[in-house]
């Protein structure tokens, strides 16, 4: 398939996939499941959960593992929270990305020079970023005059005054032809009213800056000789070294740079609340990292995993009885994957491959039908899910992505290997 080939497909897919939305808002009257208010409301939580990411896309593909994104997310919202309410915005911004940059410099000092095996390494870098933090709070914040005049307390920092916010003229604000639109709740029409103006009223400033760094991402890892020699790094460092590539300093570039994307995610968080406010990533590094491999280690993946576990949040925060439209979605979406596989199977004209492969396709055509009626017999019994359950959505729509995911990914080869120079592995 060619590159413009891919792109039709992925534009025919959004497409189909808008068109699916619709039709379960109108069969189940839940009209937040395309609202504006719901969009924006997912957009802002698929922002950090795609800048950390990010953060874990460039280390890997350098060959470092960096499930340490969570620690440096933290120290990049205590950072902005410190910075931000003493010199403003702009020193949030870049003491979050210095704070993001330092646990990124700590992870790559500790797996790059010493050889620490990458998940213990991630694993301490979690545990030191809270408890850093936590320590400076006491510091800072409980002793400090000027900063308990400000607000301050242990948990939490004085608010950063002024807001970055952005609306796009006459269509999502003024005169808000969208908003207009989105209250007809017409078919298919409203629905994408809702869904622009959701991505176009209100919008940080700093998710307009992370929604440029996906095609920059790509661009440079991609389509540059900088980008070729890190990917190199996280194929084959040892042949990338017998070509001449300093293998060690390009980890360290990629790591330090993946702290600091996990950084700014950090300082959205804050500029969304106009404050550090302690435990307010709520494991969105985590959540991140699984994105990414959702995305198979690519910016285009990876921003429809953020997307995805975004928009799950997002609804269950606009109304937590439209989330039980997700078991209609479920259920429609298994029945197209029924529809597929039949014609599949029925379009196979070769005898041994359909003895070798028929029962494999008939048990998954089966688990599918057992579990689109499932979905639909949940939709049509239960009102309303206990808040519990609400809660862990987005958790368990976590786990459900990676186990289908899981059966194509392809991580760099050498990712999570231990490097040495002149060493073979």
């Amino acid at each position: 398939m060619t590159r413009v080939g891919k792109y039709h497909v992925v534009l025919l897919g959004i497409a189909a996939l808008i068109l699916l939305m619709s039709l379960v808002r109108i069969v189940s009257g839940q009209n937040d499941i395309t609202s504006s208010g719901t969009f924006a409301a997912a957009l802002g939580f698929a922002v950090p959960i795609g800048l950390a990411g990010l953060g874990g896309l460039w280390a890997e593909r350098a060959g470092v593992v960096n499930i340490g994104l969570e620690g440096m997310m933290v120290l990049g919202t205590w950072m902005a929270g410190w910075a931000g309410y003493q010199w403003g915005p702009v020193a949030a911004l870049i003491a979050g990305l210095l704070g993001g940059a330092l646990g990124g410099l700590l992870h790559a000092i500790a797996t790059v020079s010493f050889g620490v095996d990458h998940i213990i390494s991630g694993v301490a870098i979690n545990l030191l970023g809270p408890g850093i933090t936590r320590f400076l709070s006491e510091v800072l914040y409980k002793e400090g005059t000027q900063a308990a005049d400000a607000g301050a307390g242990i948990t939490t920092s004085p608010a950063i005054s002024g807001k970055w916010e952005i609306s796009f003229p006459i269509l999502s604000d003024g005169p808000d032809l969208l908003g207009k639109l989105e209250a007809t709740h017409w078919f298919l029409v409203a629905d994408l009213a809702g869904i622009l103006r959701g991505l176009t009223h209100g919008v940080n400033v700093l998710t307009v800056l992370a929604v440029l760094l996906l095609p920059l991402t790509f661009f440079v890892l991609w389509h540059t000789a900088f980008g070729l020699r890190l990917r190199s790094a996280g194929e084959n460092p040892w042949a990338a070294e017998s070509l001449g590539v300093n293998v060690y300093l390009i980890k360290y570039v990629a790591v330090v740079i993946s702290g600091a994307f996990a950084g700014l995610g950090g300082v959205f968080l804050v500029f969304i609340s106009t404050k550090y406010v302690e435990g307010q990533t709520a494991g969105r590094g985590f959540i991140g990292l699984a994105a990414m491999i959702f995305g198979n280690w690519r910016p285009g993946g990876l921003a429809a995993g953020a997307s995805l576990f975004g928009y799950a949040d997002g609804l269950q925060l606009r109304n937590q009885g439209a989330v039980t439209s997700f078991f209609l979605f479920g259920a429609v979406l298994l029945l197209i994957y029924l529809v597929l596989q039949v014609r599949r199977l029925l379009s196979s004209d070769q005898p041994a491959e359909l003895v070798t492969r028929g029962a494999k396709q008939y048990t998954t055509i089966a688990v599918a039908a057992l579990g689109m009626v499932i979905l639909l017999w949940l939709w049509l019994t239960v009102e309303k899910l206990p808040n519990e359950f609400v809660y862990i959505t987005p958790h368990v729509l976590t786990l459900l992505v990676l186990l289908v995911a899981s059966q194509r990914l392809r991580m760099p080869k050498a990712d999570g290997v231990s490097y040495r120079r002149g060493e073979q592995h």
